[in-house]
């Protein structure tokens, strides 16, 4: 009975508010909070973000132009622990990010031109502590926010799933990065790469 009710229930939201309709609104709002984002990152770069997505420090965040699917998450970090940083994330030209991406800083991340990235990627340029015997009776909540260096990503660059590409890395133009990779070094250009940790699978361009 219960079923039958929710089939019941489902066809009437069809008639009362049809798919076309919803999808008219959802894309509205989305184009509502997207321009909503421009004006508190103080850019004129045009931007289409899905809802929903989550920002902390928009004034730490310069674009061109990009499209986000649902669930991005972009982290500038000036303050955390009573400790004070210099973050940025800038972010090129056409710039597409699927599902659920996750990008963080308290230093430095630019992503440049036409670069292609997949769902569910993560790109860190910082860690919760030293990953040293300092952190040891601390949670990893409480640690302080540490950074190697900034992540670089150059153009034309395609990542894919579940990416996680972490801090003091630069990743060459025209390279392939396949899902599920751990890119913990810098990485040439032209370059195809795969494993945990990365690794150089093949190279698409000798430019000798």
């Amino acid at each position: 009975m219960k079923h039958y009710f929710m089939d019941v229930m489902g066809y009437l939201s069809l008639l009362i508010y049809p798919y076309k309709l919803s999808h008219f609104f959802s894309l509205l709002f989305d184009h509502i909070a997207s321009r909503r984002f421009r004006f508190l990152t103080h850019n004129v770069g045009k931007v289409l973000l899905e809802r929903p997505f989550y920002v902390i420090g928009h004034k730490f965040i310069k674009y061109e132009n990009f499209y986000s699917h649902a669930g991005l998450r972009l982290e500038c970090w000036d303050m955390y622990q009573g400790i004070k940083f210099n973050p940025s994330i800038v972010i090129g030209k056409n710039v597409c990010f699927n599902y659920r991406c996750h990008i963080g800083a308290i230093d430095n991340i630019t992503i440049g031109d036409n670069v292609l990235v997949g769902s569910n990627v993560l790109i860190t340029d910082h860690s919760h502590g030293y990953n040293d015997q300092r952190d040891c009776h601390l949670s990893p909540a409480n640690r302080v926010l540490y950074s190697k260096g900034p992540v670089i990503i150059e153009n034309d660059v395609w990542i894919g799933e579940n990416v996680c590409i972490l801090p003091n890395v630069r990743v060459g133009h025209h390279s392939v990065i396949g899902a599920n990779t751990v890119v913990t070094k810098d990485v040439p250009p032209y370059s195809v790469l795969a494993g945990n940790p990365a690794k150089i699978i093949k190279t698409l361009y000798d430019n000798e």
